[in-house]
């Protein structure tokens, strides 16, 4: 899988991961066993073809008494606020931030248990990320994957809703042209002709698109988020599906909020403030 390739998409539940677990599960996903970090998150995983969407927390009641508790997590609100691209060696991607004046900490290791087949082991990241303030969105940053044969498994690849890849991020911001040029210097990529918002390549499949706030409002209407004071907001996630989008089986409706329209489906997660699109694959 090469460089700069999309990784993964992160949701910030906090310290709510019991019902975030029930909420997406009743989305139709398939969630992995809950995972424990070291660096003392936790998180389920929904795994796709080569990319995947993370729910990450921290155990309820338990960030007082840890001192590994991560703030930028903790002090975070709750929605999308990850954005993960592919790298194979962590260290290059430093240097490469460096030249690109993006660079943030040097890149850290940690790890988390797994158990499979009565045999536990551990799946191994390196990761770096862009420096806070880049992209006020979130969190953007690199992972390199020391077991990609423990993430990728096909016991927790194949999902009700018939989902098998995120195939695009939707940023909000004040400075969209300033936001899109960012992240074609970042990726190394170029712009997509499409007919509204700023629609930026990702390197072996799906785009990054950033809207003003106004395109934002004119693709989502009242499911949109706010961005109450802030600078910029991953806006939602879109995801494609195999599957007829008029018949998936959404289920615990109390939880999300949904709005069929002509060739998708979207969901709003009110608790968790992230918007979720499904669309039909082209392929």
């Amino acid at each position: 899988m090469g460089e700069n390739y999309l990784d993964h998409v992160v949701i910030n539940v906090k310290d709510d991961m019991d019902l975030a677990q029930l909420v997406f599960s009743n989305l139709g996903f398939t969630l992995t066993p809950r995972g424990y970090h070291t660096l003392g998150s936790i998180n389920h995983l929904m795994m796709f073809g080569s990319d995947y969407m993370e729910l990450i927390g921290f155990p309820e009641h338990g960030v007082a008494n840890n001192p590994n508790a991560r703030p930028d997590l903790t002090t975070a609100p709750f929605g999308i606020n990850g954005l993960v691209f592919k790298s194979s060696d962590v260290d290059k991607t430093f240097e490469k931030l460096v030249e690109l004046e993006m660079d943030g900490d040097p890149p850290k290791s940690f790890s988390r248990p797994v158990e499979l087949d009565g045999r536990k082991t551990d799946a191994k990241f390196r990761t770096v990320t862009v420096r806070a303030g880049v992209f006020p969105e979130g969190r953007v940053y690199f992972c390199e994957h020391g077991t990609p044969e423990l993430v990728w498994r096909p016991e927790w690849q194949s999902h009700r809703n018939g989902i098998g890849a995120v195939s695009e991020i939707v940023v909000v911001t004040r400075e969209p042209a300033k936001s899109a040029d960012l992240y074609i210097k970042l990726l190394g990529t170029s712009l997509v002709k499409k007919s509204l918002g700023k629609n930026v390549e990702i390197p072996g499949g799906g785009c990054i698109t950033v809207y003003s706030e106004d395109e934002y409002q004119e693709r989502y209407g009242q499911l949109a988020s706010g961005l109450e004071g802030r600078d910029a907001i991953f806006g939602a996630l879109v995801f494609e599906t195999a599957k007829d989008i008029f018949k998936l089986d959404i289920q615990g409706a109390k939880h999300v909020e949904m709005e069929r329209k002509e060739s998708s489906l979207v969901l709003r997660v009110p608790k968790y403030d992230s918007v979720l699109e499904i669309t039909k694959s082209s392929g």
